[in-house]
């Protein structure tokens, strides 16, 4: 049996091999008791036999020793906490200033292990957010998430508007082909409206299209002139999550993910109203029933109960936006373009200048004051709206039947205007100048 004065170097010794567990030690003690030999035990425990020696000498488990370590900077722990929160966790900065104030120099390596306890502290404080409740009818939290979703037969990326009531946690979703400032405007406005009123503050992110600048060290927010006037008119305060902080709006990132999962992954729907009926239903029939992980109750229980009476009334505030006034040059394919679709006017108007109202799921186009064309307003994009009317005359379209795409115009086709039929000297003299 060997010595126990030789026992630290036969521990120092055991690093070379696999680091035994303390039943395993354990056992190989209680074999030894019966009476067993080191060899049996070494075949019965899988592994060597100078493995099984170096334990029983040493009489029980004990951890490896770790290797001993010169400390150069021992006695700096304050001076290094400071300096590492100073320089945010740059640990090659601080090596710099040791060698500067200190005349200590040391390697990178030296100062990482120095110091790393305080950078799992750092991490760890980057990471941890506080959970904040709203009181009712204080904050509503809006964002948009993308989807493809099979339409028919076609694979179309919807832009899905979700909006948070913070309190009770009641969903608003909207579809869109588009995330441009006009689906934000439209989806609070449908919000406020299904709502039955209107929040004291909106929570959104820095989207282009409604904030123009946002300083992250001062928090400086510069708003788009528009969405200054649409809160001013609806009578709500704005408020812009953090840049790169998309966590101080939990809430609303927690929305959107739960829409993309429950609501839209995989299904397909036959026509853009079916998605959106789907949606409806889905919005009343799930969401707002199921019980809340975080609030315990259901988020329609918890509006009728608290927040409903807290929203400001809408009393009969008009939509800030009844209709949006466009300018439009024809194409050659005698189109004009909205939100990522054409929609067809009539061909003698290739290279004019056109104004476009869009509203009231209408389309509607006017030259020189006057009516040449009306086209639903298509949902999605890359979508085309035609009447053949507008194309007759064109080289390759006579004798072929007049139709209006179902699309594109639900009324029933009628025999040309005669206004558009009219001489060019007409249009010249009305305009002052010539196509």
């Amino acid at each position: 049996m060997t010595e126990t004065a030789d026992i630290p170097a036969l521990m120092d010794d055991q690093r070379r091999e696999l680091m035994k567990a303390p039943d395993d030690v354990s056992a190989m003690l209680r074999l030894k008791a019966l009476g067993w030999g080191s060899k049996r035990i070494a075949a019965e425990l899988g592994c060597s036999r100078n493995t099984v020696r170096r334990w029983l000498a040493a009489g029980d488990w004990h951890p490896c020793a770790s290797p001993s370590r010169s400390k150069r900077l021992d006695g700096l722990s304050a001076w290094l906490g400071e300096r590492f929160a100073r320089h945010a966790g740059n640990a090659d900065v601080v090596r710099q200033e040791l060698a500067a104030e200190k005349g200590l120099v040391v390697s990178l390596r030296t100062v990482e292990r120095a110091v790393a306890p305080l950078r799992r502290e750092l991490i760890a404080a980057a990471r941890a957010t506080v959970r904040f409740e709203t009181q009712p009818g204080e904050q509503l939290q809006i964002d948009f998430g993308v989807r493809r979703v099979l339409i028919g037969d076609t694979s179309v990326k919807v832009f899905l508007f979700v909006a948070t009531l913070g309190y009770s946690r009641r969903l608003h979703v909207r579809a869109y082909g588009h995330e441009k400032q006009d689906s934000w405007f439209d989806g609070m406005e449908s919000t406020f409206c299904a709502f039955g009123g209107v929040p004291r503050e909106v929570l959104l992110d820095n989207a282009r299209a409604l904030i123009l600048h946002h300083n992250p060290a001062s928090r400086e927010v510069v708003l788009h002139p528009r969405l200054h006037s649409f809160a001013q008119h609806w009578g709500f305060r704005v408020r812009a999550c953090a840049p790169y902080r998309a966590r101080t709006k939990g809430k609303d990132e927690r929305g959107v993910g739960y829409v993309k999962r429950n609501a839209i992954a995989g299904r397909s729907f036959a026509t853009w109203s079916a998605m959106e009926a789907h949606l409806d239903a889905w919005t009343r029939e799930i969401a707002d029933e199921r019980v809340h992980g975080t609030t315990g109750e259901a988020p329609s229980v918890r509006f009728v109960r608290d927040e409903a009476a807290a929203l400001r009334p809408l009393a009969g505030i008009p939509p800030f936006m009844s209709a949006r006034d466009l300018l439009r040059r024809v194409g050659a394919d005698c189109a004009v373009e909205v939100d990522g679709n054409a929609y067809s006017v009539p061909w003698r108007l290739i290279g004019e200048r056109v104004r476009v109202t869009v509203g009231a799921d209408t389309v509607r186009v006017l030259h020189a004051g006057r009516e040449v064309a009306v086209h639903a307003e298509l949902k999605g994009r890359h979508g085309r709206a035609v009447d053949d009317r507008h194309l007759a005359g064109v080289a390759g379209t006579k004798d072929k039947p007049i139709r209006v795409t179902a699309e594109a115009d639900a009324s029933p086709p009628t025999a040309p205007s005669p206004a558009l039929l009219r001489p060019l000297a007409e249009y010249e003299a009305a305009i002052g100048g010539g196509f």
